[in-house]
């Protein structure tokens, strides 16, 4: 990640992002979701007991050794450190949460699990939803189930190994999918595999997140890529995050907000 470049993108991404706060949006179902889901300040008791969670994880000085399994590298990292650098921040884990509640997801799906904070937060609006996270490194996985446990969640299977190994086989055990969340391999032809896999569980209500779309410019290939799909109709650029809607009522529209 060239943090000089994401810089710039996020200067350009704010100078851009005209349509917040659903102004601009003509259509009424992308205004509404803009509105309920993506604006909502709600709290929901769920967020205390997940950030008193982060907060012990940050200082935990626990070593491990992370395998990328994307990148074949290595690393030797605190628990502290992963999860103040590559765990995603309570604003997007509860915007995930408003989310799976506003859509009201039965079936969902995350690749990528990590300590599972953001897993907990997609689980947590129904304990009827079932959700599946995919995750390659097995100490990642411990700790995630641990976590699990600690906040009492247990609509919760996460699927260990090589996501592109996995994938399939997930996949065929689900009927439909009404929320993926993808934040796995950082790199364009792994989540162009992804979204080509999961395309054949999407329906028109179905909503696809993607992680770090400015991550590199391999990433935002991936994203130019997946906005062009027939199957997408619009989109919503959060800069951090990317919203995909395949809904048959929309046109083909795709918005910058600020968030």
């Amino acid at each position: 990640m060239n943090r000089f470049r994401i810089m710039y993108k996020f200067i350009l991404h704010f100078l851009t992002a005209k349509n917040t706060h659903g102004f601009g949006v003509h259509s009424p179902y992308v205004f509404h979701f803009t509105n309920l889901a993506i604006y909502n300040t709600s709290t929901y008791y769920v967020f205390s007991s997940i950030e008193k969670l982060r907060l012990s994880l940050k200082k935990d000085k626990k070593e491990l050794d992370i395998l990328d399994l994307g990148t074949g590298v290595k690393q030797n990292k605190s628990i502290a450190e992963i999860t103040r650098t590559s765990v995603k921040s309570a604003k997007y884990g509860q915007l995930l949460y408003r989310l799976s509640d506003y859509i009201k997801a039965r079936n969902i799906l995350e690749l990528g699990t990590s300590f599972g904070l953001t897993t907990s937060y997609l689980a947590s609006p129904s304990s009827a939803a079932r959700i599946v996270s995919l995750e390659g490194c097995q100490q990642l996985v411990t700790i995630a189930k641990e976590n699990f446990n600690i906040l009492g969640i247990k609509n919760i299977e996460i699927v260990e190994g090589n996501i592109d190994q996995t994938l399939t086989k997930v996949l065929y055990e689900f009927s439909h999918l009404d929320l993926i969340f993808i934040d796995a391999n950082h790199r364009s032809k792994a989540v162009l595999n992804y979204f080509e896999q999961i395309l054949g569980k999407i329906r028109s209500e179905s909503i696809l997140v993607i992680d770090d779309i400015y991550w590199s410019q391999d990433m935002e290939n991936a994203w130019k890529t997946i906005k062009e799909h027939p199957m997408v109709t619009s989109t919503i650029d959060l800069f951090q995050l990317g919203i995909v809607f395949f809904n048959d009522d929309l046109h083909k529209k795709h918005y910058k907000m600020r968030f």
